[in-house]
């Protein structure tokens, strides 16, 4: 992500639809398994300007860390109340990581190129018992510019994201789609932009603000996917979502040694390159 899209969340992640909705959910999701307690940590890693965290700061101890310094610039302003750390995670966090009960890493893996290598290390850091909250944009029919602009380098589908954990371990305890309920919607709009050329929002990207009643309307229907996503979160064994815009997967750090690994050659490639991108505008 570039300073403009920093700049973007900043501006509407308070009252956008998509971001309210989805801190409800995540929201949901941690209170599931971690009853608030002050004294239980929790650690954002990629945490951009800061809304998702905030959001738990007044039940938890929320550290935010994040290799964008405007990202942090942004956060710290924002919300004060919270931790925010510039650096990489797992090695800036130190012994944050011996006390952090969950980990979120809440549509971050789609901006590394290495996805494999960052899960597993932030894994090895981790004592087991600790939960891994997940999010990642999901199918690649969705491909955009929008993805471009947020420097993505793929979208996933359920077996995709399921190979970056497969072999460590780790209980899963769900693993699911979300943002199920407005797929189509976001579809015909993704279809509408690519044959447009260019994004239907702000800075490059989707993202623009609805009337009132429309963004409380977007956001009472993606949000009310949380009660599914909670159910499965107690253990009940439920369909998870079979499509979606977006993927979720709640997992538990079990012991056992892990060495962290890096992406296997036979994974299907990128769709993008946001690295050579840069190379290649520098030039």
């Amino acid at each position: 992500m570039q300073s403009a899209q920093f700049e973007l969340h900043a501006e509407i992640e308070q009252r956008h639809w998509w971001f309210v909705a989805r801190r409800q959910i995540l929201n949901s999701v941690v209170n599931a398994v971690l009853p608030p307690d002050a004294n239980t940590t929790i650690v954002d890693v990629g945490c951009g300007t800061g809304a998702n965290l905030a959001g738990l700061a007044d039940q938890y101890e929320c550290i935010g860390i994040d290799s964008s310094s405007d990202a942090i610039r942004l956060a710290a302003g924002r919300f004060p109340q919270v931790r925010f750390i510039h650096g990489l995670a797992p090695r800036d966090l130190g012994p944050i990581m011996d006390r952090a009960r969950l980990v979120l890493v809440t549509d971050v893996l789609e901006h590394v190129p290495d996805d494999f290598q960052m899960f597993s290390e932030l894994l090895a850091a981790s004592q087991p018992g600790t939960y891994f909250l997940l999010t990642v944009p999901a199918d690649p029919a969705l491909w955009s510019e929008h993805d471009v602009a947020f420097g993505h380098y793929r979208r996933y589908d359920l077996e995709r994201f399921e190979q970056i954990w497969k072999g460590l371990p780790v209980e899963p305890v769900f693993a699911s789609y979300f943002n199920s309920r407005l797929y189509p919607l976001v579809k015909l709009a993704r279809t509408w932009s690519r044959r447009r050329g260019h994004a239907a929002g702000i800075a490059g990207t989707d993202f623009r603000l609805p009337s009132s009643l429309n963004n409380y309307l977007l956001t009472r229907c993606f949000a009310g996917e949380r009660h599914k996503l909670v159910r499965m979160a107690h253990g009940q064994k439920l369909s998870p979502y079979r499509t979606g815009v977006s993927l979720m997967a709640l997992l538990r750090r079990q012991p056992g040694e892990i060495e962290p690994r890096v992406k296997p050659s036979e994974v299907q490639s990128d769709l993008y390159d946001p690295a050579a991108e840069l190379v290649t505008a520098g030039d």
